[in-house]
């Protein structure tokens, strides 16, 4: 006959093959930790969480709600100007600007038509809304005067088109600033230039002296700062009305200013955006310029539902 260990230790041998509650409960808890990490990896690789992206034209004429820092704009708690110029040249990133016709006549209403596409030639269609548009183009004379602000709207071939007439002859430069989306969610913030022309005799005009104030349909717009090459500063940007009365500043794109700003010379381009409130009652920017030289500023702005751009020369050391 076997011998059978007393009851005793039976039950003390069962008893302590089973966890206890507590170990239990934090095995769960470890468990359901590992699984969160596991599908928010899974998301974000997907862009599942994101619901501001904009998948086609359609889409992108939602209205803007992305975080700060992102898109094609730097704004928000990270919204200096980027310390390297873009726009430079017709292709960056893999992608590339293509214009149907870059010849207009001086004077005459015309129309811009381009598309951009990727490194396999294909047209983008596919473009996130960053300020509520897909796309931002500026247009000025590479003297820095004319500028302007333009939104194209896109066809269903990639084809963007936009009226545009160029009032003085000379060589101009187009500036198509945009966040494009790739088919696996990737976002890529590129801006493309390309030279236009119109036709005559190119009489370019000096750039106006350096000022920290000018006026425009109005009002008054001042700023304060000083930028240094390679640092972050504040700008920060005050518009009044008649007798230095504080006006009702508007939204517009989203943002209550946008500021570009070209460089002398080669033209390189800097595209920021402001904190998202006012900072007692004014438009305030960090701006870091990538080097000394001379900039030409273009704040627009909004008031009454009309947009106007005050211009500045920025000599920075």
């Amino acid at each position: 006959m076997t011998d059978q260990p007393p009851p005793d230790a039976v039950r003390a041998d069962r008893v302590s093959a089973v966890p206890d509650r507590s170990t239990l409960r934090l095995a769960l808890v470890v468990g359901g930790l590992i699984l969160a990490v596991l599908l928010g990896f899974g998301l974000g690789r997907t862009g599942g969480g994101d619901p501001t992206t904009a998948v086609g034209y359609d889409s992108a004429l939602a209205d803007h709600t992305h975080a700060p820092g992102t898109g094609a704009h730097q704004h928000g708690a990270d919204q200096g100007l980027a310390a390297e110029v873009t726009g430079l040249s017709v292709s960056a990133a893999g992608y590339t600007i293509a214009p149907s016709a870059v010849d207009f006549a001086a004077g005459r209403p015309g129309e811009l038509r381009f598309q951009i596409r990727d490194a396999q030639r294909r047209p983008v269609t596919r473009f996130a809304v960053v300020h509520d548009k897909p796309l931002h183009l500026i247009v000025v004379r590479r003297d820095l005067t004319g500028y302007q602000h333009l939104h194209p709207t896109m066809a269903a071939d990639g084809t963007w088109s936009v009226p545009l007439t160029l009032p003085q002859p000379g060589s101009w430069r187009a500036y198509a600033d945009f966040t494009a989306l790739a088919d696996d969610g990737r976002r890529t913030a590129v801006t493309l230039g390309t030279d236009l022309v119109a036709a005559g005799d190119y009489d370019p005009r000096p750039l106006p002296a350096a000022t920290t104030s000018t006026t425009v349909g109005g009002f008054t717009v001042d700023y304060q700062g000083s930028p240094q090459a390679g640092v972050s500063v504040p700008l920060t940007f005050r518009i009044t009305g008649e007798g230095g009365r504080p006006v009702a500043l508007e939204r517009y794109l989203g943002a209550y200013g946008h500021l570009v700003a070209l460089r002398e010379g080669d033209l390189g381009y800097l595209h920021v955006h402001p904190e998202p409130a006012l900072v007692d009652g004014a438009v305030r920017f960090w701006v870091t310029v990538p080097g000394s030289g001379r900039y030409r500023l273009y704040l627009d702005f909004q008031v009454a539902g009309a947009v106007r751009t005050a211009e500045f020369t920025l000599d920075a050391p």
